[in-house]
């Protein structure tokens, strides 16, 4: 980590008196959901985040430069890391053993005021104590004092005492737990998933090793990862599928009292903002003061090199939206008694934070630009020509209110809306072809059930602005018939349903289709997929008869099992299988009860947890480029199954 920036490094000695006690561990597995977020996939992964942040807030008091994760056999998970171990004497509030108090106790921590951390990303002192609380066993050993300490744990309670069991050369604390199965929906972890987030710390933490390692079988994933650029290759390494409009990553960082900021940007040539922003090492998604800081002083920085130059005249300034579009920014501020909105965590609300943020990127952002011109140039020509797209989608705006005003028909023609007004009560069904939304429309419960037709190939908007976008025949019918507008103007509370239907064929077609409307919607209605308002509907493979008796399957495996259920009686009776070769061929009783039927269909809600992945994803296979997605094809065709029929 920079010496410049190393300012969260402690002096003071971290021992027990500095692990404050505010409350008891009752509540934790009554409503875990409280404490991790959902009992989910999501959750399952939380409890790993818990356990190596609290060795990430080693490395930002500058004792640990090493962390270990590991996903065993049977799915447990080992951490370890070399810093300075947590404390083994007696906490005195206690009168326990320091180990203990952090692992049983709610809110005990080092993370209070008691000195032991200066910035950390927990704060709330929850992290050790959920984990174990949420986990069928932990083993917790402490090197330290030239000892290893050792203790053991069964779903928060103690089943071994604090012990010594054996010598050592060095510090740090090694945790391994089991997750429970009674408490979390699925114990499997995925590699994956882990690893983004490992990486995401090691971009964060300029010199800090990750190992991650996945020990399930023999030969599995391992990866060492360690970035002396910190947040200058994160930038570089979210555009490595896009072409950069600078080669260099304008990194800004700045100092004031104990807290830091460190920004990070590199533009490319997409439409699309991509901005990250960070506090005490974890992802705010909901950004906060850093984030409104960061944009504030961009907007100011590139109007005034614009003005100084001579290439903005008068009061035509850009507006903030042009001056983000194809940004990068990774935003990583570091500071004590952080305050986050709710225990999600998801809001930084320090105000102090957004002035130092604004006035490092103002200074040192002007100061880049006087220094770089031409990649000032290229940066302003960008939000300039952002700016009169920006005017062009306005006009094309305006020119679709004034033309539905005129028509008095504000909805598309080939809508067939539901009699209900009520938003959560009703649900679109976006459906491909006239065929399929003719036979939808037939088969729909028409009072809470609306359909629209989509036909011809539609825009992949990853190509191109929004003003192409809102003037897109295909696509203009969506925008309308939702009602909650598009990009910067999108407004949730307009939407007219709230489950968003994408019903497409089981086929390569189908498969395009829902990627294009969804590459659509993360790119100008993303709040859509943040709320989990997006579906996909899954029709059925298969139709299997056997005399009066009809059965569906939605795959291989389902079809088989069905299959020797319906000839359970009778080995040798005849069961029909058939495979649905698309939506237009069923008639409109099928397509209900199989695919509309609230109580029997089956529905994929499409999620957003990973944003920089998801950004990758449409960015790779969406993009302009061909070499990465050519590689992306021919690493991942081994896996693809039922192609196309």
């Amino acid at each position: 980590m920079s010496d410049e920036l190393n300012n969260t490094r402690v002096e003071t000695e971290y021992d027990a008196a500095q692990i404050q006690v505010l409350e008891g561990l009752e509540a934790v597995r009554k409503r875990p959901g409280m404490y991790i977020g959902s009992t989910s996939v999501s959750g399952l992964h939380h409890l790993v985040y818990e356990i190596v942040d609290n060795a990430i807030d080693e490395a930002l008091a500058g004792y640990c430069k090493h962390i270990s994760v590991t996903i065993n056999p049977g799915e447990s998970i080992t951490v370890t890391d070399d810093g300075r171990g947590i404390p083994v004497d007696i906490q005195p509030q206690t009168g326990r053993p320091a180990l203990e108090v952090v692992y049983t106790v709610l809110h005990a921590g080092g993370k209070f005021g008691g000195g032991g951390y200066k910035v950390s990303g927990g704060l709330h002192g929850v992290g050790a104590s959920v984990v174990n609380a949420l986990s069928v066993w932990l083993t917790v050993r402490v090197h330290k004092n030239g000892q290893i300490y050792e203790m053991k744990f069964s779903r928060g309670n103690i089943t071994q005492e604090m012990r010594i069991v054996g010598s050592t050369d060095h510090t740090g604390t090694e945790v391994t737990f089991q997750p429970d199965p009674e408490i979390f929906d699925t114990v499997i972890y995925d590699y994956e998933t882990l690893h983004t987030r490992m990486r995401e710390e090691a971009f964060l933490n300029a010199g800090l090793s990750i190992t991650i390692r996945d020990a399930r079988e023999e030969g599995g994933p391992q990866d060492t990862m360690c970035y002396e650029g910190g947040i200058r290759e994160f930038a570089m390494w979210c555009n490595r599928n896009k072409t950069p409009l600078h080669g260099d990553v304008v990194y800004m960082s700045g100092i004031k009292g104990d807290a830091s900021a460190e920004v990070a940007i590199q533009y490319n040539d997409g439409f699309s903002e991509f901005i990250l922003a960070f506090a005490n090492d974890v992802h705010r998604p909901g950004g906060g003061m850093h984030e409104t800081g960061f944009k504030a002083a961009l907007t100011r920085a590139i109007n005034a090199y614009g003005i100084k130059t001579g290439a903005i005249k008068g009061d035509d300034r850009v507006q903030g939206e042009d001056c983000r579009e194809g940004i990068t920014a990774i935003i990583s501020v570091k500071l004590t008694d952080a305050q986050f909105e709710g225990q999600t965590k998801a809001k930084l609300g320090n105000a102090y934070i957004r002035t130092l943020v604004d006035s490092v990127v103002t200074d040192q952002l002007t100061t880049y630009f006087e220094e770089h011109p031409q990649t000032a140039r290229a940066i302003l020509d960008k939000a300039m020509t952002a700016n009169r797209a920006r005017a062009a989608a306005q006009k094309a705006r305006d020119s679709i209110r004034r033309k539905t005003a005129l028509g008095g028909a504000a909805m598309p023609d080939k809508l067939r809306d539901c009699n209900e007004s009520d938003p959560s009560l009703t649900e679109i069904y976006i459906v491909e072809g006239d065929s399929a939304g003719g036979s939808a429309t037939q088969g729909r419960d028409s009072r809470f059930q609306a359909i629209l037709p989509l036909w011809g190939k539609m825009l992949n908007v990853e190509k191109a602005r929004e003003d192409k976008v809102i003037g897109n025949d295909k696509l203009q019918p969506v925008i309308t018939a939702l009602g909650a507008g598009i990009g910067v103007e999108f407004d949730l509370t307009k939407l007219r349903y709230h489950k968003v239907v994408i019903m497409a064929d089981a086929d390569v077609d189908g498969s395009h289709i829902r990627t294009l409307l969804l590459t659509f919607f993360f790119r100008f209605m993303r709040p859509l997929i943040e709320h989990g308002y997006v579906y996909a509907a899954m029709p059925p493979l298969y139709k299997l008869v056997r005399g009066k008796t009809t059965r569906y399957a939605f795959s291989d495996e389902e079809r088989d099992r069905i299959s020797s259920e319906m000839r359970k009686d009778n080995p040798n009776a005849k069961v029909d299988i058939s495979r649905n070769k698309g939506l237009g061929e069923m008639d409109p009783h099928e397509l209900w009860e199989t695919t509309m039927d609230p109580e029997k269909r089956t529905l994929k809600r499409i999620e957003l947890q990973d944003a920089v992945r998801a950004d990758e994803i449409f960015t790779l296979l969406m993009g302009e480029k061909v070499e990465p997605r050519k590689e992306y094809i021919e690493q991942n065709a081994r896996h693809v199954a039922n192609l196309d029929y």
